[in-house]
């Protein structure tokens, strides 16, 4: 199953920045995501069951994620969902998986300042010579 969800919830763990030998940024967090509806009768909200998912974030979206989201935030995570049975041996069971497509703060219950990412590029190796023979140029002048 492979489907795009759109859930919001509560950062439950510390959010786990890696990045591989191939050198991809990861970044993966538990998302507790609690239904809760107001009971007329009682006059007062009651909370549903809590769903938890493993939310996992891949490149620029990690990098930022890692240094923005904290556990105990309130977000909304945009994603594929992931439902995957599985057994080990000795114990079975089923994880829920988004792999994020965007990440946020969820601005009912807070506000938040947004810092734009400055991509960095690789540098030409050129243009590391040019600017070489321009130093060299200027300092020739100077004298």
């Amino acid at each position: 199953m492979s489907e795009i969800v759109t859930v919001s919830g509560l950062v439950a763990t510390t959010p786990r920045h890696l990045v591989t030998q191939d050198g991809l940024p990861i970044t993966s967090f538990r998302l507790a995501a609690s239904h809760r509806r107001f009971d007329r009768t009682a006059n007062k909200w009651i909370d549903g069951e809590t769903n938890w998912f493993t939310v996992t974030a891949f490149r620029q979206l990690a990098i930022n994620s890692a240094g923005s989201v904290s556990k105990g935030e309130r977000v909304l995570v945009t994603g594929k969902l992931r439902v995957r049975d599985w057994d080990n041996g000795e114990r079975a069971g089923t994880s829920v998986e988004i792999e994020s497509d965007a990440i946020g703060h969820d601005l009912t219950w807070g506000t938040a300042t947004f810092t734009r990412t400055i991509l960095v590029r690789e540098p030409d190796p050129a243009e590391d010579v040019d600017s070489e023979i321009e130093e060299e140029e200027e300092l020739v002048a100077a004298k």
